[in-house]
């Protein structure tokens, strides 16, 4: 069966995949033998991985409410993983039920579990897309179902960009999404480094995976947000993002960073 140009049955599951391994973490079902080996494989490598995407998670949902909550009624999430509850969608439509949502992923069994658990929605829609190729994402027409790029969006990039090279490029890609949005939207973004901690381990096991990890500092990371303005607390470690409960274990060793920004210009 085709949709969109791609093939559900052709589904690599010879490797493991990046939103496969992240499902396996956070305890979803959507992942192949492969997958749960590398996570495995991850956990021991980094011990607070599986804290690190649930907080990562944690970070999505608080950016999404806060989004939001500053007006934003439409969002496009590259990079989007499986979809594993509470989604983006049902984060942003529980504060605001008119919010529209396209999804974007890489992986054909994202497109595959997306496309049945969001057939019944007229206001989400999943394409099978890569962020390396930012302006087909931009210019596919079921993302322009559903974006409207004369009004404000909120672009999510949440642990996606870390798998991609620096030889792809990622502030040229960043930079194409932004310049396609216009004044009063948003840009989410988390990302992992090792700053805190040495990760060569787990870069290993990505390398075989259909996508290597670069890990990056602070500094690097920040660079992302140019042309926009981060809000306070500015790029943080994501449990300590605007936390709304207590940060969990280890937090300080959690190897990731988030914030979020908006475009003014």
């Amino acid at each position: 069966m085709t949709q969109d140009g791609w093939d559900a049955t052709h589904i690599d599951t010879s490797r493991p995949h990046p939103a496969r391994i992240y499902d396996y973490l956070l305890g979803g079902k959507d992942n192949y033998a492969v997958d749960q080996l590398a996570g495995e494989e991850l956990a021991a490598a980094a011990p607070e991985a599986r804290i690190g995407v649930r907080a990562n998670r944690a970070f999505l949902q608080r950016a999404v409410r806060y989004v939001v909550g500053h007006g934003v009624r439409q969002i496009l999430d590259i990079g989007t993983g499986l979809p594993t509850s509470p989604n983006v969608h049902e984060t942003a439509q529980e504060a605001a039920p008119d919010v529209r949502v396209a999804y974007v992923d890489n992986d054909p069994i994202v497109a595959a579990h997306g496309s049945a658990l969001l057939s019944r929605s007229g206001t989400t829609r999943i394409v099978l897309g890569d962020l390396r190729d930012p302006q087909a994402v931009l210019d596919h027409p079921r993302v322009r179902e559903i974006i409207d790029f004369d009004q404000p969006v909120a672009l999510l990039l949440v642990a996606v960009l870390h798998f991609l090279t620096d030889a792809e490029k990622p502030e040229q890609v960043v930079a194409t999404l932004r310049d396609a949005l216009p004044a009063g939207s948003f840009l989410v973004l988390s990302h992992a480094t090792d700053d805190f901690a040495d990760r060569s381990a787990a870069q290993a096991v990505y390398r075989k995976a259909t996508a290597a990890l670069t890990l990056r500092s602070h500094a690097q990371v920040e660079r992302f947000f140019d042309g926009f303005d981060l809000v306070e607390p500015g790029l943080a470690q994501i449990p300590f993002w605007r936390p709304d409960s207590t940060p969990p274990p280890r937090s300080a060793e959690i190897g990731f960073y988030g914030g979020v920004a908006r475009k003014t210009g």
